[in-house]
């Protein structure tokens, strides 16, 4: 409050702190809610064609429950990369995001497994449309995998230099959104795929 010249009171308002985000994170979130919106859509036309009929019902591939552990478990490693880069713990985050990258590659040869199973089973992705849907989830979720990987191995050389720390936390904080994220959507599609297999 202030005091005019004239004795008068004013209320003088302090101006607003304008909410601001780190552009690169805010990209990121952008990036991350037209994924969402792709898989939405995808899911949902999956849905409004299996109601159609001529619809090939098959087992999901066994291995496809192996590799949704293992993106489980690369998620821990990748939090705990997180946590180990908070509080400048140099050793562990190399060696956890090197061991999340290693599982990221597991994850697509298993997924490449599961593919060799279905068409073992005569699902092809050409044919009918169960097999193409499935093909095309996992497909283009693979194809954000190799892009996760790729940034995790951004985070493992800018760790090797030292730029990876407790005050340079932003890289770290993103590859770990985005890594919980694909580990997030898969274990969307996993169950979905099982629900409407």
């Amino acid at each position: 409050m202030e005091k005019t010249t004239t004795g008068e009171f004013r209320i003088v308002e302090e101006p607003g702190k304008p909410l601001a985000m780190e552009p690169r994170k805010f990209s990121m979130w952008l990036f991350i809610g037209s994924v969402f919106m792709l898989f939405a859509a995808l899911t949902s036309a999956y849905i409004v064609r299996e109601a159609e009929g001529n619809w090939v019902y098959f087992e999901m591939p066994g291995v496809f429950t192996i590799s949704t552990v293992i993106i489980l478990v690369s998620s821990i490693t990748m939090q705990w990369a997180y946590w180990s880069a908070k509080k400048d713990n140099l050793e562990n985050i190399k060696i956890l995001v090197a061991v999340t990258a290693v599982l990221g590659f597991a994850f697509l040869i298993l997924q490449w497994q599961g593919w060799v199973e279905l068409v073992a089973s005569k699902i092809y992705f050409v044919g009918n449309p169960s097999g193409s849907f499935l093909y095309v989830l996992t497909g283009v979720h693979a194809i954000h995998i190799i892009s996760a990987i790729v940034f995790l191995l951004i985070v493992l050389v800018a760790a090797y230099r030292y730029k990876v720390h407790s005050k340079n936390m932003v890289s770290m904080e993103m590859c770990t959104t985005y890594w919980h994220f694909l580990g997030g959507l898969w274990l969307y599609l996993f169950v979905f795929l099982l629900l409407y297999r």
